[in-house]
């Protein structure tokens, strides 16, 4: 499981620490994509990657939307190696998608990490409004 938030910088060659929490978990080589919220990333270890793809695939080839979805998360996809520092490559153009040019926030979100620019990540983690959203968790059946 990943939980927590940690702050790093990308270099000019876009590369980023992962954390070493999150190694641990991650593995030497792990798969990067597009994430639904606001344009972070989203990284995911082998096996919750392939659970993740199987899920997909199982969708009718029919569908347009199931087609949007495979070109969404699959294409934007990159497997990524751990190098001997602790860091991953980022590509370019995930780097461009989610905003990320220098600070970094990698954040564990159960069974998977997201990876934001920290302007990013700011914008849209605003948690002054906590009754509202412990009302939506209610209605979820989700009780503190």
């Amino acid at each position: 499981m990943f939980m927590g938030e940690y702050n790093h910088t990308i270099d000019a060659k876009g590369r980023l620490i992962v954390p070493a929490k999150f190694r641990e978990a991650l593995g030497d080589e792990f798969v990067v994509t597009r994430g639904f919220d606001k344009e972070c990333l989203i990284a995911y270890d082998n096996t919750e990657w392939q659970k993740f793809e199987e899920k997909i695939n199982e969708l009718p080839n029919t569908n347009a939307d199931a087609r949007l979805l495979r070109r969404y998360f699959l294409g934007g996809a990159a497997s990524c190696e751990v190098d001997k520092q602790g860091r991953i490559l980022l590509p370019a153009n995930l780097r461009e998608y989610a905003g990320i040019d220098k600070e970094v926030v990698s954040v564990g979100v159960y069974s998977r990490v997201e990876i934001w620019s920290k302007d990013r990540y700011l914008e849209n983690s605003d948690f002054d409004d906590m009754d509202e959203i412990a009302d939506h968790m209610a209605e979820l059946g989700i009780g503190i």
